[in-house]
């Protein structure tokens, strides 16, 4: 009995079909990119709603140049453009054209790179940058790591591992109440999230005090893991974060790992944003000390200008990895003989996201990309310091990475009215389309941010943002004042 010859199915009787429906999307790619000049359309989400809905699912088109049309239309219309340098809102960064072309191998082999036989040099090649990057952070030769869908997931990885190490030779149902994660306020939701899936307590996040600025204190989390000890909990781990969202704070990680070593709990470092450092010409050693950290989570889709997703959990020992692995006789079975990524990982299918990075680092190499880190560093010393000179405005603190926190205050407006107005001005600069910042709450007060993750983002495109700020600003409040006189 024939099979079902499907042209939509790529083979190699259908590469005339597929190259054309590629050369298609790429040049409505081309045709759309080529037209932005702005982050946004400022189409609201009621009108996106209508022409999603409208769309009925049942009655396909029957060709793919028509599909792209549409989708040409519903999405890239209306996408918010990261390449864009009035782009200045969350760890979102432009991406690397040669992992871009990777992407096309990528999607087209579809390899799974959970086991040997669905992957084979795929497996090798992401292994071997797994030592890469072990040997970046400064890992001997004994480390370990897998790639992961993003930071949440390597965190999460981190601290199961964190929790196993933890539970050996203990009794798992009476010790498990009693584990405690060390962590500030400022650490990634992730850190919280994670303790809620293990299934730790509900208080088993201990918070940590910072020293002033942000960052970890590391005699206050001394003395947090004594008083739990004393108070019969069980510390489970440490997570000192590289790059804080909010303020891009790195914590003292040297400090940190010999309060931790002393005590001998696990360190796990949360580098998804400040991974940069470790291509960095200038600033690798604010990571002084990640060495001796048990495991590490990497963002490459953040500070290595690679396509999501693209992130690895990279741990200092590699037997640690073991204590999560599960054999199945039809995928990993006991006796094989070859290497199945599958054992260390969280995932089971598992796209081959490094072939990305390494199209990049053969193509850039690790200087221009630590080149390029830099540059975005330097970028937000440079609007910090604009920032504070400028009479409407107000900024937080001096930045470490590439966060800036600021706000428009003019002299009569207090800051009482300055946190009201702040989350309004923000929305109505994103619907306005031209440009987009983040938003935030440190210290009970509202913030406008600055995150900047693109090199090619100028001081004058910045300054451009600032304008828009002052005007919308500006305009707000004129509108509050009229309100209530009038009132």
């Amino acid at each position: 009995m024939e099979g079902f010859a499907s042209p939509h199915l790529f083979s190699g009787s259908t590469l005339d079909g597929y190259t054309s429906a590629v050369w298609h999307a790429s040049a409505l790619l081309a045709d759309r990119v080529k037209a932005v000049r702005q982050p946004y359309s400022g189409a609201t989400v009621a009108e996106l709603q209508a022409q999603v809905d409208a769309v009925d699912l049942d009655r396909p088109l029957g060709d793919t140049g028509a599909a792209l049309h549409e989708a040409a239309r519903l999405y890239l219309d209306n996408a918010v453009w990261f390449h864009e340098p009035t782009y200045v809102a969350h760890l979102n960064c432009p991406v690397a054209i040669p992992a871009l072309s990777a992407e096309v191998l990528i999607a087209a082999v579809n390899s799974s790179v959970d086991t040997w036989d669905q992957s084979a040099t795929g497996t090798l090649i992401e292994r071997r940058l797994i030592d890469w990057t072990a040997g970046r952070i400064g890992f001997g030769p004994d480390a370990d790591g897998i790639f992961t869908s993003g930071g949440t997931q390597s965190n999460l990885q981190g601290l199961l591992l964190a929790r196993e190490e933890t539970l050996a030779g203990l009794e798992r149902d009476t010790a498990i109440p009693r584990l405690r994660i060390f962590a500030t306020t400022e650490s990634h939701f992730s850190v919280s999230k994670s303790a809620g899936i293990l299934g730790l307590a509900a208080d088993a996040v201990v918070g940590v005090t910072t020293d002033g600025t942000g960052r970890m204190d590391p005699a206050a989390l001394a003395t947090a893991i004594d008083d739990v000890r004393r108070d019969g909990g069980i510390p489970m781990a440490v997570v000192a974060t590289a790059g804080t969202t909010d303020l891009g704070r790195i914590d003292p990680v040297a400090e940190i790992a010999t309060v931790c070593e002393s005590r001998g709990i696990w360190l796990h470092v949360d580098a998804a944003y400040g991974c940069g450092l470790l291509v960095s010409p200038r600033r690798r050693h604010l990571l002084d000390g990640i060495e001796r950290a048990d495991s590490v989570t990497v963002d490459f889709h953040k500070s290595f200008f690679q396509p999501v997703s693209c992130s690895a959990i990279v741990v200092r020992r590699g037997e640690t990895m073991r204590r999560i692995a599960v054999h199945a006789d039809y995928l990993n079975p006991r006796t094989a003989t070859v290497p199945n990524q599958v054992d260390k990982s969280l995932q089971t299918t598992r796209r081959f996201d490094a072939l990305k990075l390494w199209m990049t680092l053969r193509t850039l190499g690790s200087e221009q990309i630590g080149e390029m880190f830099d540059a975005v560093v330097d970028r937000a010393q440079q609007a910090y310091e604009f920032i504070v000179d400028e009479p409407d405005f107000e900024a937080a603190a001096p930045p470490t990475l590439s966060t800036v926190l600021f706000r428009f205050r003019p002299e009569n407006l207090s800051v009482a009215e300055c946190d009201a107005l702040m989350p309004k001005l923000r929305q109505r600069l994103f619907y306005g389309g031209q440009a987009i910042v983040a938003g935030t709450t440190i210290g009970g007060h509202y913030w406008l941010k600055f995150t900047l993750l693109n090199p090619n983002t100028t001081m004058d495109n910045l300054k451009d943002v600032l304008d828009l700020i002052r005007e919308i600003g500006r305009d707000m409040v004129a509108e509050h004042t009229a309100t209530a006189v009038m009132a």
